[in-house]
């Protein structure tokens, strides 16, 4: 079975294996990763965060695992032009530098595991977790608590003041909505690093996990043209266009599509 269909089939079982759908992802672009060497890693983090962890009902311990997981090297990876590696779960246990998500979905499975209530949160520009029903959420980088007040900062120098925090912005990440997120960095990821075939493995896993956005046809549309693939292009731009509610945007994409070869033309 190839390591898209194992990604799948965790990510199908039930309760979804999260984070050992996101490890088959790193063996998708590597062969030469071995999810049974990353489990024994995390098994080793484990008996260690739980030897660390002060004596307090399991609701209070998110916050000190985060702060464990900080002082033993976990950290965001910040770089100004950014590898895969950042967002591949192999590679940032290894390392222990790696971006938000990444660093989230190995604090929920290690909360998982201990038995800490924990959620993720879909927050825009910037993954964060949260206990349920809490008044705040926490920063994986660093366990940082982010009340209202810190997350319309985040999107304000983020995405400038024109953002405003919304309701959505603070749903609980489904396991569908992590690992569409993940593919959706990865794609990003490789494709600024000139390595079209690998994004276009990561944009196809996005429509495989789940309902796609205008946005997710588009980014594969461009592949698609990178690679002179105008048929596959077409396909991506009409969808594009039926999903599009932009006026100027859907003008912006009939254009495009005078361009392109009719569906009876050769490529």
């Amino acid at each position: 079975m190839n390591p898209r269909q194992k990604c799948l089939d965790c990510f199908h079982s039930v309760p979804p294996a999260t984070f050992e759908a996101a490890l088959w992802i790193g063996v998708e672009h590597d062969a030469l990763v071995d999810p049974r060497q990353v489990f024994e890693w995390i098994d080793q983090l484990q008996r260690q965060v739980s030897a660390a962890l002060p004596m307090l009902p399991a609701t209070e311990l998110a916050q000190p695992l985060l702060r464990h997981m900080t002082a033993i090297g976990f950290q965001q990876d910040d770089v100004a032009q950014p590898k895969p590696q950042v967002a591949l779960l192999d590679k940032i246990v290894e390392r222990r530098r790696g971006q938000p998500l990444g660093l989230a979905m190995i604090a929920l499975e290690l909360a998982r595991r201990l038995e800490i209530p924990l959620e993720g949160v879909n927050f825009p520009g910037h993954f964060l977790l949260r206990v349920p029903g809490a008044d705040h959420t926490l920063d994986p980088c660093g366990g940082r608590r982010l009340y209202p007040k810190d997350c319309r900062e985040l999107l304000l120098r983020q995405f400038g003041p024109d953002m405003p925090l919304k309701a959505d912005h603070m749903r609980t990440a489904t396991p569908q909505a992590m690992l569409q997120r993940l593919s959706r960095n990865l794609r990003h990821l490789h494709h600024i690093n000139d390595d079209a075939i690998a994004s276009l493995k990561d944009a196809n896993r996005v429509f495989e996990l789940g309902q796609a956005n205008t946005s997710d046809y588009l980014a594969r549309a461009s592949l698609y043209q990178a690679l002179e693939c105008p048929q596959a292009e077409r396909y991506d731009l009409e969808h594009a266009l039926l999903l599009s509610e932009d006026p100027v945007q859907r003008i912006r994409l009939t254009q495009r599509l005078v361009t392109l070869p009719s569906r009876g033309g050769i490529h």
